[in-house]
């Protein structure tokens, strides 16, 4: 017993390390693999082996699946880039760890482990082709903050480009970036730096952002479409625009403290304050000029408010704004930030008392689990529902020889009822899930069925214009319509989802 009990105290290798990173980070991801549910894109992207990645500004996913598939396309081969974006994760966080501590406990590296257990990070890890490029640009960002060289020039050089390569895997990442250089002001706080250096960690980051900026500009940014460009119209009240989208994130941000996840994290939120006092404490014991340290404390003070507005970060300047999961990468850093002050306030008590970050980890984890049996319900009624309608369609001569059927787009939060407990008991699985229609036109070649097309130039003129007409076919979901050479699928608005009683 007592040799188990000093294993959570003893300092760890790097083997040891790693070996511990590669375990949390596969466990994290088995409930997605598992599951094997091709997510909104993977649909078209693997009936096609598309790509067109690089007109979204992401040049260098395009390129990694090009290099992995040996195909100038991107064949599915899942879940072998997910598996390699873990070990790579791995690596990284296990670079990163010795970075925040030369000689790491297991409670050390539970601080950085939340940087792979955001649970909004759980979206991007659901796209079985975007998601562990989103991974590998993690990846990048860790290696640039924790590149190290005698030589002034490489240490500019490399983190550098390795920003440039995040952005040009996933644009968002750069809030990750930005989030873990505010921690890096905030440690040679804390560790007192010395008044130069900590200056000059300052200005490295801020170089290494400018040029990993630049490189991104001249590299893959010229193949970016100019619509996914636009910022906020400056000239129509860009402070409330700023406003709501912040309000929005907020919003979506507050569906996770639900339930027993509220007490977690509000015990979590006491600890990183009492976090606040000890590095407070540290500056003012600094051996510097009364000026240095109010300077000092300032920035970090600056620090914290900043942290949290890169949850969404570059993303609220944008005017078309994505308020999805996958954009909030950033909630990575700031559950780092409260991990790393809370770890600074119980290791002043007890060695062992750090081990308490268990609980917040064990509860994301759980929230990985409960989030990969509702992708499996998802896959369920997908599956069913794609067999319906290709037995609708293939049973019937007229909408079979149909030269062309228009699939209506309607939206509901209702379709899953299979998973109504879930998302009562955890509303951040709806969220996560983002999956709000009943049948996407790419999936049907699954099927053999070819003529069925997703209406979009018709501005859904199904549900107003032909709803006048018998249908040829009606079932608990859809209705479907024939008119000359050309059907139309109308879906119906499912009833909203009852109370569960048993």
């Amino acid at each position: 017993m007592g040799r188990f009990s000093d294993f959570f105290s003893k300092e760890l290798g790097r083997r040891q390390v790693w070996l511990f990173f590669l375990l949390a980070t596969f466990v994290y991801v088995v409930p997605l693999i598992l599951a094997d549910y091709p997510y909104i894109d993977d649909n078209w992207r693997s009936l096609s082996a598309g790509t067109a990645w690089a007109g979204q500004g992401r040049l260098f996913t395009e390129l990694f699946y090009n290099l992995l598939t040996f195909s100038n396309a991107a064949p599915n081969i899942f879940p072998l880039p997910l598996l390699i974006a873990t070990l790579a994760m791995a690596a990284a966080l296990t670079s990163l760890t010795f970075h925040y501590y030369p000689q790491p406990t297991i409670a050390c590296c539970l601080v950085l482990l939340p940087l792979w257990y955001n649970p909004f990070f759980l979206q991007n890890l659901s796209y079985q082709y975007d998601g562990p490029a989103m991974a590998l640009s993690l990846v990048a960002v860790i290696y640039a903050i924790t590149f190290h060289h005698p030589s002034r020039i490489l240490q500019w050089l490399v983190p550098s480009f390795l920003v440039a390569l995040a952005i040009g895997l996933y644009q968002v990442t750069f809030n990750v970036f930005i989030g873990l250089c505010c921690l890096e002001v905030l440690r040679g706080a804390n560790d007192k730096l010395a008044w130069p250096k900590w200056c000059e960690l300052i200005g490295w980051k801020i170089a290494q952002a400018f040029l990993g900026c630049l490189i991104y500009a001249v590299s893959a940014y010229p193949f970016t479409q100019q619509n996914r460009t636009l910022l906020l119209n400056w000239t129509a009240e860009p402070l409330l625009q700023l406003h709501v989208n912040i309000a929005r994130v907020l919003e979506k941000v507050v569906l996770l403290f639900h339930g027993g996840f509220a007490w977690v994290f509000a015990a979590l939120l006491l600890c990183a304050f009492a976090g606040v006092v000890r590095l407070g404490l540290n500056v003012v014991a600094r051996q510097d000029s009364t000026a240095n340290k109010m300077l000092i404390g300032l920035i970090c003070v600056l620090a914290l408010p900043v942290v949290t507005l890169l949850v969404s970060g570059m993303a609220l300047f944008f005017r078309d704004f994505n308020e999805g999961a996958r954009t909030l990468m950033g909630f990575a850093v700031l559950l780092v930030l409260l991990f790393y002050l809370s770890h600074l306030a119980l290791a002043r008590i007890h060695e062992r008392l750090p081990l308490l970050l268990m609980v917040p980890l064990l509860a994301m984890l759980s929230l990985s689990y409960a989030y990969g049996r509702v992708l499996t319900v998802q896959k369920t009624f997908a599956s069913s529902a794609l067999l319906s309608l290709e037995h609708d369609i293939a049973s019937n001569r007229q909408l079979r020889e149909a030269k062309r059927i228009y699939m209506s787009v309607t939206y509901s939060d209702h379709w899953l009822l299979g998973a109504a407990g879930s998302f009562k008991q955890m509303p951040v699985l709806h969220y996560l899930l983002n999956i709000d229609f009943f049948m996407l036109a790419e999936n049907l070649p699954k099927v053999g069925i070819t003529n069925v097309v997703a209406e979009q130039e018709r501005l859904n003129a199904t549900r107003v214009g032909y709803q006048g007409y018998p249908p040829v076919l009606e079932t608990l979901y859809y209705r479907i319509y024939l008119l000359g050479d050309y059907g139309f699928i109308v879906m119906k608005e499912p009833a909203p989802i009852k109370a569960l009683h048993w």
